[in-house]
Order: structure tokens, then C-alpha cells, then sequence
């Protein structure tokens, strides 16, 4: 019962929701049209090019028998890191290569074959959900802050603390009575053997289960990927014209007053307020934003990386519609990306106190000023250019250092906790 006027409630609300925001592209037609074709442009000039060919080339990776074997291969790797099936490592590396919500589509594939239990495509949807390098070196290293050398930053708190994401989430539903069920089912008619010719066999029979002919694979790819990618745009289209009528209409200025108020206790710029929720609706029109306040460098860095990390919430509504034919559940990727939102600006601060940001701004400098003399085809001229670019980073290299010795521990701890485990099941 009370789970029904809950229901109502939300009902009542979406619809008010709806209404005053037709009502709202009655009285701003201009700026609804104009924040529509900016999305537009946007979707047309990148989403489209950079996200269908992976899109394609992942359904037929599925469809041939690759990934599976592929899965067989990364077992031991990815088992034991982040308590997810192999094949979570072609989820990881699509993700890194096309950004989101590159693993939130192959996660639900995996979950619709069965490749993957419930529990297992919630932790993978937890940390694999990343942005692109493409974009943070080049979107907003390069177009919003202007200096390339950013990039490095922005990249080592994202993966670092994705990486985390993953591996706090190995523990998430690890007594769920259903998972269980499907992991020994799945361990019983597990194939045993040399893992390369497991591999192959894995692949030969994903492909004969699949059994369509390769003109049917990519037709049906082809079409998929399609209605994929106009489902993604309609996303971006519709929350551009939505964060524009908040902004023309006032409404965002009376949202952000508490956080406003929060931010000036804490120290923080309060131009940051806009980006910040504007960051909450839509990552590149809040990193945009971020990047021309007149605010500290430091805070604008880690305001941006959890934008990046939280990835707004026109993805969230692009992975919610994927998952919609699976019972992969939204409640534990909210909680990963405030997760990964906090660890990730966190790192940045860490890595950009250690020098990171800033002497790699010099290092990057001092390469162009001296890229002419590279040019030196003699090997003594080659070393002698780079070693004097390269000198004075210290710092640089320090944060890198840093970095390899916090994923150290990570794996020390992660291998004190499996001993432990280990030893515990063993005594019961």
C-alpha cells in the first residue's frame, strides 16, 4: 500500500514536471530551438561519428564468439580484482576506447546472454563507466582549459579512482541468494583445460549459439547500433534545452541558493554554483562552464573531475534506457559515480599538490620550445633536447610515482583481504 501512494506521488510530480516544461518551450520557443540545434550540433559532429563505429564493431565482436573467448583469457585477471566475469575486460576496454554509455550497452548484452549474473553487471557497471581519454585530454584539457598538459591530471584521478570504484564494489551482493545460484551453475558447466584452448572452444561455441549468417550479424548490428545512437542524442538534445529554460527562467539561481550558501562556509568559489549544477544535468556544459569561472585553479580542477567522474545525469538516463530489458538495477551505479564523483576530485587535489598538473604544463612547454631542435637526426642532439625539456619535472614524476604506489597498495590490500577469505572459508 505504501508502496503504491509512493508510486502516485511520483506519478503526480513527473507530470507537473512535464507540463511546466512544455509551458516553459511555449514562452521561450526562441532559446528551446536554439539549445535544441546546439544539441544537435553536438550529437552530429561527434557523438554520432565517434560512438556508431564501436557500437557496430562491439555487436559483432559478440555475435562472432570474440568477446567470450576473450572473457575465458581475463578470468584470472579480472575474477580476483573486481569479482566479475572475464569478459568484463572487454566492458573496461570499449568503455576506456568510446567513453560512456559504451559499457552501460555491452554490460547489458552481457546480461541478456547470460554471461554475466545481476550482481555481476551492477559491480561492472560500477567502474566501467568512464569518460574516453580523447575526451579529457582533448575536449577539456585542450578546448576548455588550454593547456594540454591537464589532461594527464584529469586522466589519473579518472582511472585511479574508477579502479577504487571497482574494487570497493567487489563485495556489492556477494550473499545475494540468486547470484549464488547462477555462479555454481555456472562453475559446474565450466569447461577445464589449457585456458587458450578453452578459449578457443568458448568462442566456437558462443558463435554456433549465436548462429546468424555474418550478413544478418551486421545488418542486425548496423540497425541496433542505430537506434542506439538516436536514443543517446534525443538524451542530449532534450537536457540541453532543459539546462537552458533553468538558466533563461531563473529556476536554476533558486536551486543553487543552499548550495551557494554551502559553498561559501566552505571556502569554495561561489561562481561555481552554476557549473556545478549544470555539471549535475550535463558533464561538458558544466566542465565548459567550470573552466571561464574566475575562480582558483584548484577548485575549477577537482569541480571539473567529479563532474567527469559523475558523468550528469543525461547519461544516467541513457544507461537507465539500456538497462531497461535487463533487471541490472540503477540504485548501485548512482551510489559508484557519487563514489567515483568524490574519489576522483580527491585525487585531483592529491596529484595536482604533488606537481602534476603544474610542472607537466612546463614539461609540455619546454618540448614545443625546443621541437624544432628535435628535428636533429643525430642521436646525441635527439637525448640532449629531450633530457633538457624533461628537466625540472620532478614533481611529475613524483605524482606518477605517487599514483603507481596508491595502486600498490590497492593490490596488497586486495591480496590481505582474499588471504583472509581464504582462511575463513577454509575454518568454516
Amino acid at each position: 500500500m505504501q508502496r503504491e501512494r509512493r508510486g502516485h506521488q511520483s506519478t503526480v510530480l513527473l507530470a507537473i514536471m512535464a507540463v511546466v516544461f512544455t509551458l516553459a518551450l511555449v514562452i521561450y520557443p526562441k532559446v528551446g530551438y536554439e539549445a535544441g540545434m546546439q544539441g544537435l550540433k553536438v550529437c552530429w559532429e561527434i557523438i554520432i561519428p565517434s560512438l556508431l563505429p564501436f557500437f557496430i564493431v562491439s555487436e559483432l565482436l559478440l555475435g562472432l564468439g570474440v568477446v567470450r573467448g576473450f572473457g575465458v583469457l581475463l578470468e584470472p585477471l579480472m575474477q580476483p580484482l573486481f569479482s566479475v566475469p572475464g569478459v568484463g575486460a572487454f566492458a573496461l576496454s570499449m568503455g576506456l576506447a568510446a567513453g560512456y554509455p559504451m559499457d552501460a550497452v555491452i554490460t547489458a548484452r552481457f546480461r541478456q546472454t547470460k554471461q554475466c549474473t545481476r550482481i555481476e553487471g551492477e559491480r561492472l557497471l560500477a567502474f566501467t563507466n568512464t569518460a574516453d581519454p580523447l575526451f579529457m585530454f582533448g575536449a577539456v584539457a585542450v578546448g576548455m582549459f588550454k593547456s594540454p598538459a591537464l589532461g594527464a591530471l584529469f586522466a589519473l584521478a579518472h582511472y585511479i579512482s574508477s579502479f577504487l570504484v571497482g574494487v570497493a564494489f567487489k563485495f556489492w551482493g556477494r550473499r545475494d541468494p540468486d547470484h549464488l545460484r547462477e555462479v555454481q551453475e555456472r562453475e559446474v558447466t565450466r569447461p577445464k583445460g589449457n585456458l587458450f584452448v578453452r578459449a578457443y572452444r568458448e568462442m566456437l561455441a558462443a558463435r554456433e549459439e549465436d548462429g546468424r549468417p555474418f550478413g544478418k550479424l551486421l545488418g542486425n548490428a548496423v540497425s541496433e547500433s542505430v537506434q542506439t545512437i538516436l536514443m543517446i542524442s534525443g538524451f542530449i538534445v532534450f537536457f540541453a534545452v532543459v539546462i537552458e529554460i533553468l538558466e533563461v527562467s531563473g529556476i536554476m539561481a533558486v536551486i543553487g541558493w543552499p548550495l551557494a550558501e554551502m559553498y561559501r562556509l566552505l571556502g569554495i568559489h561561489t561562481g561555481l554554483v552554476q557549473p556545478t549544477l549544470a555539471g549535475v544535468l550535463e558533464l561538458d556544459i558544466g566542465s565548459a562552464q567550470t573552466a571561464v569561472v574566475p575562480a582558483p585553479l584548484i577548485q575549477k580542477l577537482a569541480l571539473v573531475s567529479g563532474i567527469i567522474a559523475w558523468s550528469g545525469l543525461s547519461v544516467h538516463a541513457q544507461v537507465a534506457s539500456v538497462l531497461t530489458h535487463t533487471d541490472i538495477r540503477m540504485r548501485p551505479y548512482f551510489l559508484a559515480r557519487f563514489l567515483h564523483a568524490a574519489l576522483a576530485a580527491a585525487l585531483t587535489v592529491i596529484l595536482y599538490g604533488l606537481g602534476v598538473g603544474r610542472s607537466a604544463q612546463g614539461a609540455m612547454a619546454s618540448l614545443a620550445h625546443h621541437l624544432p631542435m628535435m628535428t636533429d637526426t643525430s642521436t646525441s642532439g635527439f637525448w640532449h633536447t629531450f633530457v633538457h625539456a624533461m628537466s625540472g619535472s620532478l614533481e611529475l614524476w613524483l605524482g606518477i610515482c605517487a599514483a603507481l604506489f596508491m595502486f600498490s597498495v590497492g593490490m596488497l590490500l586486495l591480496r590481505r583481504i582474499r588471504v583472509v577469505a581464504f582462511f575463513v572459508r577454509s575454518q568454516g
